[in-house]
C-alpha cells in the first residue's frame, strides 16, 4: 500500500545519482537534514525510514538487513529527501503552483482510495492510517508533487531534435548493409576431432566448474493457498441469496451481437488505386449475398481475416468494445438478417452479416449461481486468507514457533517436503521464483535451521519452509558426464577448426581471391547477397551484429570471419550500404523518435538536478537514524 500510494514521488528521483554539495555538522543540530537552509525534522526522516524499513523488510522476508544494507537504504532515503526539496524549492521560485482543484482530483484519481471505481473517503482514510499517514499529510505530498511534476515537464517539454538529427537518426537505425555470408557448420569439422580417455579427462579437469552438482537443499514446507481455503468454506444458500442482491451490479451484461463478416483487406499505406480495387471487390462480394450467395462459402473463398474465414466468417457473441469504432459503429445500427454496404476500417472493407441480438440485462439467481458461489468463496477466503498471512507473519517474527507441523495443523497450511531444491532452478511443486530462492538460499536460513517466509508465490499463495539439509556444490564424478564432456570437446575443436578455416578464407578474399571461389572451396552453406536491416530478423543475429559492427566499406569490400556462439564459424562480406531514410516504415520512424526523445528528456532533467546539487548546500545531521 505504501508503496502504491507514495511510489510515485519516487520516479522523478531515481533518475539522479547522489547529490552535490555536502557538508557535515558534527556538533549537536536539531534537525535530521537542511537543505540550503530548509530544515527537515529528525521524527520526518525516522519516521520515513521505518516505512522504508517496513517495505525492504518484505522483499527481504523476514530476514533481519545487514549494517552495510541498513546504511545503504538510509543514505538513500536522505538523497531522496535532498532530490525533493530541492526540485520543490526550486519549482516554488518558479512559480509553479498547483490549485485545491487539481490536488483534490489527484487525491480522488488514486486507485487505492477508490471503492467501486469511485473515490471512497472512508477507504481514503483506512488506507492513509495502515501507512501512518494523516489526510493533511497526503494531500501536502500530492500538492508538491503536482508541483514537481509541473517543473519537470516544462523542462522534459522544452527537448527537440533539431532536422539534422533527424536525419542522422534516419540514416544509422534504418541503415541497410549489402551483405553475403558463409555459414561454416560445426558439424562439417566433426570428423576430425579426435578423442580419448586422456583428452576427456584433461577437459575435464580444465572446466571443474561446468561438472558440479548444483547447490540444493532438502526443504520442508507449508503453503497457504487461497482456493484451498475457498474449497473448504460451508456454503449455505441463504448466504449466495444475499451476496447477490448485495452484489447484483456484477451480473450484469451489456448488448452483445452476434455476427459473420468477410474481409478484403487492404494494405497500409495502399494508394487511391489498390483502394478502389478492394473497395470493388467488397461491393461484388456483398453483392453476391444478396442475391442468396452462401455467406459462409463466400467467406472461405475471399476473407481476409484469418481467425473467421475458417469458420465461415463467424464471429461469435462480443460487445461493441470489442471491435474498432467503424465496424461498430456499423454492427450496432443493424438489424438482425441484415448485411451491410462495405464498412471500411485500417484492415480493409468488411461485409458484415448480424445473426442476433442479446439485450443489456441483469443475469438472475439461477443462472448466475455457478458464478455467485465461486465468488463467494473466493471473497470470504481472501479474508480469511489476509488474516491468516498477518497472523503467520507475527508468528514468525516473534519466534514463537520452531515446529512447522504445528504450525501446519494451527493455519490449515498444506505440508510437504521436496528432497532436492537447487539454487538455480528451485523444485517442484513450489517452483523457481526469485524471492523463494533468495530466501531459502540465505546464509543465516540455512544455517540456523529456523522457519523461515511466509513468502508470496502469487496473490492468493505463500509459503513457510524450513532447511533440513543443505549440500554444497561438488564435482560429479567424470563417468556421470562423459557424454557431456565429449559433447563439448566436439564442439569446442570442430568450432576452432571452422574459425581457422574463416580466417584463412577471409585472407584469400582479403588478397585479391574472387568470393564465389573461396566459398566453394570451403564446401560449406552460403546465402545469397542481400540488403538487411539491423533489425532483420532472416538471418543469424550473431550475423546481424558483426556486419553493423564491421566499418564502413570505402570503395572494396570489408570481410570478416566470426565464431558462433551455437558452434561453428561465419565468413562475412559487406559491399555496400544504403543510408536509412524516414518513411520505409512510419510506425518504426515514430518509435525512434520516441527513443530518442526520451533519452534527451532525461539527459535535459539530469542535467538540471545536477545544476541544482552543485549550488546547493546540505548539513546532513550524522547521528539522524541513531
Amino acid at each position: 500500500m505504501a508503496i502504491a500510494v507514495i511510489g510515485p514521488l519516487a520516479v522523478i528521483f531515481a533518475l539522479w545519482g547522489a547529490y552535490g554539495v555536502v557538508s557535515m555538522s558534527f556538533g549537536a543540530p536539531d534537525y535530521g537534514l537542511k537543505v540550503n537552509d530548509e530544515r527537515i525534522s529528525i521524527e520526518t526522516l525516522n519516521r520515513a525510514w521505518q516505512q522504508r524499513q517496513a517495505q525492504y523488510q518484505q522483499t527481504l522476508n523476514g530476514v533481519e538487513m545487514s549494517d552495510a544494507q541498513k546504511s545503504m537504504l538510509q543514505q538513500q532515503l536522505i538523497d531522496e529527501y535532498v532530490r525533493q526539496t530541492l526540485l520543490r524549492q526550486r519549482a516554488q521560485r518558479s512559480g509553479y503552483r498547483a490549485t485545491d482543484a487539481q490536488v483534490k482530483a489527484a487525491v480522488t484519481s488514486e486507485p487505492a482510495f477508490q471503492l467501486d471505481g469511485k473515490y471512497d473517503p472512508r477507504v481514503a482514510r483506512n488506507m492513509l492510517a495502515q501507512i501512518g499517514m494523516t489526510e493533511e499529510g497526503f494531500f501536502a505530498e500530492r500538492r508538491e508533487a503536482l508541483q514537481i511534476g509541473q517543473l519537470s515537464e516544462a523542462i522534459e517539454l522544452s527537448a527537440f531534435l533539431t532536422p539534422a538529427e533527424l536525419d542522422r537518426i534516419y540514416a544509422l537505425e534504418n541503415e541497410q548493409r549489402e551483405l553475403r555470408y558463409a555459414l561454416l557448420t560445426a558439424d562439417h569439422f566433426q570428423a576430425a576431432v579426435k578423442l580419448d580417455d586422456a583428452k576427456i579427462k584433461s577437459w575435464y579437469d580444465a572446466h571443474p566448474n561446468d561438472y558440479m552438482s548444483p547447490e540444493s537443499v532438502r526443504l520442508q514446507y507449508a503453503e497457504l493457498r487461497l482456493d484451498s481455503i475457498a474449497s473448504q468454506l460451508t456454503v449455505t444458500p441463504e448466504d449466495l441469496r444475499a451476496y447477490y442482491d448485495k452484489n447484483q451490479s456484477r451480473y450484469s451484461e451489456i448488448e452483445k451481437r452476434h455476427a459473420h463478416h468477410i474481409l478484403i483487406a487492404l494494405p497500409a499505406g495502399a494508394d487511391a488505386k489498390a483502394d478502389a480495387a478492394a473497395l470493388a471487390k467488397a461491393q461484388d462480394v456483398a453483392a453476391q449475398l444478396k442475391a442468396g450467395k452462401d455467406f459462409g462459402e463466400l467467406s472461405k473463398k475471399f476473407s481476409a481475416d484469418p481467425g473467421s474465414a475458417t469458420r465461415g466468417g463467424d464471429l461469435g457473441w462480443a460487445d461493441k468494445a470489442t471491435y474498432v469504432a467503424a465496424f461498430a459503429d456499423a454492427l450496432f445500427s443493424m438489424q438482425p438478417g441484415q448485411i451491410s454496404d462495405p464498412v471500411k476500417t485500417q484492415y480493409g472493407y468488411h461485409i458484415i452479416r448480424l445473426d442476433e441480438i442479446r439485450p443489456a440485462h441483469v443475469r438472475s439467481f439461477d443462472e448466475a449461481h455457478t458464478q455467485i458461489e465461486s465468488e463467494y468463496r473466493r471473497d470470504q477466503a481472501a479474508e480469511i486468507f489476509g488474516d491468516r498471512q498477518e497472523q503467520l507473519q507475527q508468528k514468525l517474527e516473534s519466534g514463537g514457533s520452531a515446529d512447522l507441523d504445528a504450525l501446519s495443523r494451527q493455519f490449515g497450511l498444506q505440508a510437504g517436503e521436496i528432497k532436492d531444491f537447487t539454487r538455480s532452478s528451485g523444485g517442484a511443486p513450489l517452483g523457481g521464483k526469485q524471492d523463494l530462492l533468495r530466501a531459502v538460499f540465505n546464509e543465516e536460513v540455512i544455517s540456523s535451521g529456523k522457519l523461515a517466509g511466509p513468502v508470496a508465490l502469487a496473490e492468493d499463495h505463500l509459503v513457510v519452509f524450513k532447511v533440513l539439509e543443505h549440500r554444497a556444490p561438488a564435482p560429479q564424478p567424470i563417468a556421470s558426464v562423459r557424454d557431456e564432456i565429449i559433447a563439448a570437446i566436439r564442439k569446442s575443436e570442430s568450432t576452432s577448426a571452422a574459425k581457422s578455416a574463416a580466417d584463412d578464407a577471409v585472407k584469400r578474399l582479403q588478397a585479391g581471391a574472387g568470393w564465389d571461389e573461396v566459398v566453394k572451396s570451403l564446401d560449406v552453406k552460403v546465402a545469397p547477397a542481400a540488403f538487411i536491416g539491423r533489425s532483420d530478423p532472416q538471418l543469424p543475429a550473431q550475423v546481424r551484429q558483426a556486419a553493423f559492427a564491421a566499418p564502413r566499406p570505402a570503395g572494396k569490400p570489408i570481410y570478416s570471419a566470426i565464431a558462433l556462439d551455437n558452434g561453428g564459424a561465419a565468413v562475412l562480406a559487406i559491399t555496400s550500404i544504403k543510408p536509412g531514410t524516414a518513411g520505409a516504415n512510419p510506425q518504426n520512424d515514430e518509435q525512434l523518435i520516441g527513443q530518442y526523445m526520451g533519452r534527451d528528456r532525461e539527459g535535459d532533467m539530469r542535467a538540471y538536478l545536477l545544476e541544482l546539487q552543485r549550488r546547493a548546500t546540505v548539513k546532513t545531521n550524522p547521528t539522524v537514524f541513531q
